[in-house]
């Protein structure tokens, strides 16, 4: 029987694959749409609510940070113009991004920087005004004749010519600085919705409305007893501190995405492809798989591929979170995205798009960044109703100061009741954990460790035992045969030919460790009919007619064959059989991955339990256990076991982390609480874990949770001060405190109060990119 055309599966592993999770076809699409017009959580509940209810969206996760909706709908039933038109009708807007845009990252970079210019410009200029209509308003108000000792020139203007300037200034100032806040509140009222701008623009426009009535009618206000005072100067401060606010905002919010900008412009726009002899530089787009590119010292290389010709060092560090740079000959995988130091390389491109390495790491830093925290829920339920309790209590407070406190305070009603209207703030509440989740994730990608999303960081902060698989996670997975046992009557060749035969197809670490010392040894492998793969234990098949198996201690009991006995050996053993008949063992021996015992060590001290689980024999794990200081092991399990194992300590009220190669140990990444995949560079987006880490450096397993436990405090931290800073706040404008102390706020320093508070929740965040490991 010939040779089977596929490759033969692992055939002995202490990490078998298990019964991983084989999603259903399914007709879903994902879409991400830019979104604009949002300004605060309350527009990111109604954009989000409006996506759910269109017919055929299974699920839409928007995004405050970053402005953009992610939606998984069905084609059949949704069309991205079905999406964009929700959207719409909710009082935002929305365009279908191009399919197969390259400049996405440059592009959102260059709008959030003039966007910031043209924010500043408002912002300064509408204080300037503010400031100079405060100065202007006073000999109008009743209560200036202090004032007017340091401006005494003041009173030799004439009190009507001062209102009716200061009324232009400020319906100038209104209608330059503050119409897009009018407009998305205009916007939002069409759709039977309120948000940020709402708040804002009910404040203001009573204000202006007023001052208005007070300069055209001052004598209406006499009549009833009161001073027709004007808050011209309030308007354009509150306006103009809302843009400030917004100004620092965008500034925090960009230096937020940084890292994911950062990545979108590692790939270069144009490829240098050799074309019939010919060097020809033709964009990113126009390259195809299998197409021959050049890359000089000192130039990015363009697209993954395989070196044809050369060799060079090449910096790494996009992938490996480390600078040093790595050798790259004829033969060697390159990474698009990455620097070429000193030699002309030639290359053969092999994956390209959203399927290169960096295509799939900016896919999972996107999907994580867009993901929903379970934090955040408790966020989103108060800012689903946060602008309507708001503007009911700004109601409520006037209706008490008007008629409850002495007569004449009506002014003082009103302007309480604009404070309560401009103090309130759900931008911080909004931003609280997408802030932190998004530098996290960015710094996280810095250091080569990709998240999957905010729930993966939260559970990873909350493990408390770290379960390690052996192979090629704690070892470097390229094992070395470093004896070789012949039964009597046999010899090494003979041991090695078996063995070569029947693992010449697999890509088997053990296997490739078989090959390596059967081509050392000068031998060809014969070819095997006939192969059965027993997952966990071993293979059999036949080799020139004789039945013939390699596996474990454990393959070997099941057919009845006996092996030596008392071995003592902690290296990993390789049994051979030949018609029902022992004939020997080879033995292999794997190095441990660098920083295994530091990592370890490291763990220990952050108060987490370690547990090592192989399918190795029992002394090879005792004397691994031992090297490395892990707590407790367990040896020579399947994948099943394992997976049984991990799902015994969840029952004893243990949160686990368990460390694996991504792919052999799916069902037990799956099953943990976090699952920690030791990932190469190549299908990163199949990895079952939650996090991927790229180095495959167990130290990085200890910088993962190091930097989720700082993130989830940093999310705490914003939580709370968003929280905080509303429920003092809004009792504080709503004048709780004047009976008693004599506090009240004016709508002045509210609106000082509402800007920085958003802003101190992205500053706030922001410390988490001098995370250092």
């Amino acid at each position: 029987m010939p040779w089977p055309s596929r490759a033969i599966p692992p055939i002995w592993s202490s990490a078998m694959p298990g019964p991983a999770k084989t999603a259903a076809k399914s007709p879903a699409k994902t879409l991400v749409l830019p979104i604009s017009g949002m300004s605060c959580a309350a527009c990111q509940v109604h954009v989000e609510r409006a996506l759910r209810q269109t017919p055929g969206v299974n699920d839409a996760q928007v995004n405050l940070m970053d402005h953009r909706a992610r939606v998984t709908y069905d084609p059949e039933v949704a069309q991205p113009e079905h999406l964009v038109h929700a959207v719409r009708e909710a009082g935002y807007d929305a365009v279908v991004p191009q399919e197969h845009g390259q400049t996405h990252g440059h592009q959102h970079a260059h709008d959030d920087a003039g966007n910031e210019a043209t924010l500043k410009l408002r912002a300064i200029a509408t204080l300037a005004a503010g400031a100079l209509a405060m100065v202007l308003s006073l000999p109008l108000m009743h209560t200036h004749e202090a004032w007017m000792r340091i401006f005494p020139w003041l009173d030799r203007i004439p009190h009507p010519a001062l209102a009716y300037a200061l009324m232009g200034i400020t319906l100038l100032g209104m209608f330059w600085a503050g119409l897009p806040i009018y407009r998305g509140a205009w916007r939002a009222a069409l759709h039977g919705s309120s948000n940020m701008n709402t708040l804002v623009s009910l404040g203001t426009l009573a204000a202006f409305l007023d001052s208005a009535l007070a300069t055209l009618a001052p004598r209406l206000f006499l009549r009833h007893g009161l001073h027709p005072d004007v808050y011209y100067d309030s308007v354009l401060l509150i306006l103009g501190f809302l843009l400030l606010g917004k100004w620092l905002e965008s500034r925090a919010r960009r230096r937020t995405l940084d890292a994911l900008e950062a990545f979108a412009r590692m790939q270069p726009q144009t490829v240098r492809l050799l074309r019939d002899g010919l060097e020809v530089e033709v964009p990113l787009a126009e390259v195809h798989p299998g197409d021959i590119f050049l890359v000089r010292p000192g130039e990015r290389i363009p697209v993954d591929g395989v070196v044809t010709a050369g060799a060079s060092s090449v910096d790494e560090s996009l992938i490996t979170g480390e600078s040093v740079p790595v050798p790259r000959q004829t033969g060697d995988r390159i990474i698009g995205g990455s620097v070429n130091f000193d030699g002309v390389l030639t290359g053969r491109a092999t994956s390209l798009g959203a399927e290169s390495v960096l295509g799939q790491m900016l896919r999972l830093m996107e999907q994580a960044q867009s993901s929903r925290a379970p934090m955040q829920q408790l966020a989103d339920r108060v800012s689903s109703v946060f602008v309507p309790v708001v503007l009911a209590l700004a109601a409520v407070t006037f209706i008490v100061w008007a008629w409850v406190v002495p007569s004449g305070e009506v002014s003082r009603a009103f302007a309480t009741a604009v404070t309560v209207l401009v103090i309130a703030c759900p931008c911080a509440m909004g931003l609280a954990v997408p802030a932190a989740l998004t530098v996290a994730i960015g710094r996280a990608a810095q250091l080569g460790i990709l998240f999957k999303g905010g729930e993966s960081i939260e559970r990873l902060a909350r493990v408390d035992t770290i379960v390690f698989d052996k192979t090629g996670t704690l070892t470097e997975g390229r094992p070395r045969i470093t004896a070789i046992h012949p039964a009597s009557g046999w010899d090494t060749q003979q041991l090695l030919s078996v063995a070569a035969a029947l693992e010449q197809h697999s890509e088997h670490p053990l296997a490739r460790a078989v090959m390596e010392r059967a081509r050392t040894e000068g031998i060809s492998p014969s070819p095997a009919a006939d192969l059965h793969v027993v997952p966990g234990k071993g293979l059999t098949g036949t080799i020139q007619g004789k039945w013939a198996a390699a596996g474990n201690a454990a393959l070997m009991r099941d057919l009845g064959i006996s092996v030596p006995a008392g071995s003592a050996s902690v290296a990993t053993l390789l049994y051979l059989a030949l018609d029902q008949t022992c004939i020997g063992h080879l033995e292999a021996q794997d190095t441990l991955r660098a920083g295994a015992q530091q990592a370890v060590a490291s763990l220990h001290t952050l108060g987490l339990r370690t547990v090592m689980l192989t399918g190795d024999h029992q002394q090879a794990a005792a004397a691994m256990a031992r090297e490395l200081g892990i707590d407790d092991f367990r040896a020579e399990l399947l994948p099943e076991e394992k997976l049984s194992a991990i799902r015994q300590m969840q029952k004893a009220g243990r949160k686990i982390a368990m460390v694996g190669d991504g792919i052999n140990d799916a069902a037990a990444l799956a099953q943990a609480d976090a699952g920690l995949a030791i990932g190469t560079g190549a299908d990163l987006a199949r990895e079952a874990g939650d996090a991927v880490l790229l180095h495959g450096n167990p130290r990085q397993v200890v910088e993962a949770i190091r930097l989720a436990r700082q993130t989830l405090r940093v999310m705490r931290q914003n939580l709370a001060w968003a929280m905080a800073y509303n429920l003092i706040g809004l009792p504080l404008a709503a004048g709780l405190l004047y009976p008693a102390l004599g506090i009240l706020l004016s709508p002045v320093i509210a609106s000082a109060a509402m800007a920085l508070s958003s802003v101190s929740v992205l500053s706030n965040s922001l410390r988490l990119k001098g995370f250092h490991p």
